[in-house]
């Protein structure tokens, strides 16, 4: 297992599970072309791209190609690294049929030639010093989640960080986790809280 500190994008949920076994990191999907319209997963790509840096892995079709493309066009500011995986002729398992192209993607690429690619593209493990501690409990003790102000609550930290304002929880969790602890959360929430108080 990989253990990263940036994020990596791909194109659909097959290749994150793949990546899920090899990898130890945030993994974002993008749905394919889909992510040409959703502003606010572009948005955590550009944050993910600020904070930690993001490694870009797409099929090596053409439009994978176009994914990549637009989501380097998309960022101006932060660290962008790019893995190619090679042209590997054949069928996904789960398919009925070929690709247009005929090509494999992520998905159907086997695990030895993905962490080659990683290594040619000079990605290197990184060590986290601290597991992450942040949970769902977490956020549902500090009022984050399960309250009846918790989503203003919730909207008020992501404001305050820089953050995308329409995150899922998981991903929310996912990216609270490369920030902070959640000793550290706790006392962010507190002087938000503190703040509200004062108004």
């Amino acid at each position: 297992m990989i253990k990263l500190k940036e994020a990596v994008i791909v194109e659909g949920k097959y290749d994150k599970i793949k990546l899920s076994s090899i990898i130890d990191t945030v993994i974002i999907v993008t749905n394919g072309f889909g992510i040409f319209k959703d502003t606010e997963k572009l948005g955590l790509i550009r944050y993910y791209a600020k904070k930690t840096g993001i490694i870009i892995l797409t099929d090596s079709d053409s439009a994978g190609r176009k994914i990549r493309g637009y989501i380097k066009s998309a960022i101006q500011d932060g660290s962008i690294k790019n893995v190619h995986i090679p042209d590997v002729f054949g069928k996904e398992k789960r398919k009925k049929t070929l690709s247009a192209e005929g090509k494999l993607g992520v998905e159907g690429i086997e695990v030895r030639i993905i962490l080659d690619a990683f290594k040619k593209a000079g990605i290197v493990s990184y060590e986290r010093i601290l597991p992450p501690d942040i949970t769902k409990v977490t956020l549902y003790e500090l009022g984050l989640s399960g309250g009846n102000n918790s989503s203003l609550l919730r909207k008020k930290l992501q404001n305050s960080l820089g953050l995308p304002s329409l995150l899922s929880a998981s991903a929310l969790l996912e990216v609270l986790n490369t920030m902070m602890t959640a000793e550290e959360l706790a006392e962010k929430v507190k002087n938000l809280e503190e703040e509200n108080d004062g108004i």
